[in-house]
């Protein structure tokens, strides 16, 4: 089988938000017109049958938040969709940042009441940081919200990008009749239906095409041409270079829970959005049209069936045809592993997977070889870049509840945390073990896991600790200084790297000037850049 089809038919990309601006809601319903589920669930339910699809860890359903990625997989209109749902929630933003670094395209949903949020500005730095293309959804028009034109306005300055919408909405609020598409020229009514795909579409030629009349009442369609004159003449016509290159963002506008406005975006997204392309590794460029096969692992994720305890390694896949029962090379362990169960996702449904393609994202069981940043090839030497740690807000030392359940209580932490949940600081003596976490959510989850899934207790005792930095230096003596003058301070990362801990940012200066040899970094990206 050619590459070069299979990789022009991938579309990967992450689906990223401020809390409740509807993203899970939308991942849904990107399932439902793909033929992937018949009918859609509702965010926020407590009970265990209307949760949604992408929502599938225990946490989560009880309270109607995303705190994992989730990878889900389907065919539309000859393309294969690979969607990663992110947690919303800003105390589980590395989470995001980790799976941005695995995606080609970024969906972005703004809520219409709200507008542009403090998450949606930090995500959105994340993907100029990355150059990553990407699409925003307006969601809620059903509701009263803002204008859309001053809606526009807001991510142009908020956002620090240049927008061209693709689609109008009609009325807004108890007014809201559906939305016209601009780039196909359609003009699409919709019944409120939350569970199933329900709309009458009109192909026009343009605004003046007499059907719009038969449609439309005469002063919502006066409106809309009216709207859509100012739209050309201020936004002018898509730029699919500059979408490609991150310096524009198509908008569309709609009302994911009611099936509104999605349609129109997917159906563009699928010709514009890009294919997977080049992937920068230490040692150099890597592309996805070559022959060699590489990969790297962005998540994993302990007891996704919480029945088997299994680990899942998700590994993007860079270049080449990834194949079950072939051995690939783990660079970091520097040997050769096969996987005989290689899984594609559907939320926390599984099927085996034969072969895959660069953009595909698949599951790999897991006995403990992998940590997230790993790079599998056909036996070149290669790290990829782009997955670091960052320091956290929040340190709290972890006490075990129940002395028989040790055991358990180590793994869940070494796995919890492996995970990328949070980070795992030990420090000696003693093997003392310090959670550092960006939020006070992270503790909760780690909690709820560890009780629900290892059977293990602890509970977390607050330290004043709010800020890290990995050392190093190389002058050996001075880092043997700091680690006897400065040992109540240090503590040693998942890779064993020394981590500098401090009360605030004056202690880590102070540091910096007692120390001169020592290099203080604030995410672990050193060891690779």
């Amino acid at each position: 089988m050619s590459r070069i089809p299979e990789i022009e038919k991938r579309k990967t990309f992450a689906i990223i938000s401020h809390p409740d601006a509807g993203k899970t809601t939308l991942t849904e319903k990107f399932l439902l017109f793909g033929g992937a589920i018949n009918t859609a669930g509702a965010v926020k339910r407590n009970k265990a049958n209307q949760n949604t699809t992408s929502d599938f860890m225990e946490i989560e359903k009880q309270r109607g938040i995303s705190v994992a990625t989730s990878v889900m997989g389907f065919e539309y209109k000859g393309k294969r969709i690979n969607i990663l749902d992110t947690p919303g929630h800003k105390d589980f933003a590395e989470d995001t940042y980790r799976t941005l670094s695995a995606v080609d395209s970024v969906i972005l949903v703004v809520d219409s009441v709200k507008g542009v949020e403090e998450q949606t500005e930090r995500l959105m730095e994340v993907c100029r940081m990355r150059n990553t293309p990407v699409i925003i959804f307006i969601n809620k028009m059903d509701r009263e919200g803002q204008d859309a034109f001053d809606l526009l306005d807001e991510l142009e300055t908020k956002l620090s990008i240049s927008v061209c919408p693709q689609s109008w909405p009609i009325g807004q609020g108890y007014t809201f009749k559906g939305v016209y598409n601009i780039y196909d020229n359609q003009l699409n009514l919709f019944e409120a239906d939350k569970t199933r795909i329900a709309e009458p579409v009109i192909q026009v030629k343009d605004l003046e095409d007499p059907l719009l009349a038969e449609h439309l009442p005469e002063k919502p369609l006066a409106k809309l041409k009216g709207d859509l004159e100012l739209v050309h003449g201020i936004y002018g016509q898509l730029d699919k270079e500059l979408y490609l290159d991150g310096l524009l963002a198509p908008v569309f506008f709609g009302s994911a829970i009611n099936n509104f406005g999605i349609r129109e975006m997917l159906d563009t997204f699928i010709q514009i959005a890009p294919s997977p392309h080049s992937r920068e590794a230490e040692e150099r460029m890597v592309y996805a049209e070559e022959k060699g096969f590489t990969g790297f692992v962005f998540k994993i994720h302990a007891n996704l069936d919480p029945k088997h305890r299994d680990r899942i390694a998700f590994l993007r896949i860079s270049s080449g045809k990834f194949e079950r029962n072939k051995f690939y090379y783990h660079t970091r362990q520097d040997k050769k592993l096969k996987f005989a169960n290689p899984m594609d996702f559907m939320a926390n449904d599984k099927t085996l997977v034969e072969e895959a393609w660069p953009g595909d994202v698949v599951g790999l069981y897991d006995s403990g070889n992998f940590k997230i940043g790993d790079t599998l090839t056909e036996g070149e030497k290669l790290q990829f870049k782009g997955i670091p740690s960052f320091s956290p807000e929040i340190f709290k030392e972890v006490e075990n509840r129940d002395p028989m359940k040790t055991k358990q209580l180590e793994k869940g932490i070494q796995q919890l945390t492996e995970e990328g949940v949070a980070q795992l600081f030990i420090q000696q003596p003693g093997n003392r073990k310090i959670i550092g976490a960006v939020g006070a959510l992270q503790f909760e989850v780690i909690n709820f896991r560890l009780e629900h899934e290892y059977g293990a207790k602890c509970s977390f005792r607050p330290l004043s600790f709010s800020r890290s930095s990995w050392i190093t230096s190389t002058d050996k003596k001075a880092m043997a200084d700091i680690m006897y003058r400065r040992a109540s301070h240090i503590g040693f990362d998942k890779d064993n790297n020394p981590v500098f801990l401090a009360d605030n940012d004056w202690a880590i200066n102070l540091a910096q000037r007692d120390f001169p040899e020592i290099e203080f970094h604030k995410t672990s990206e050193f060891t690779k850049s």
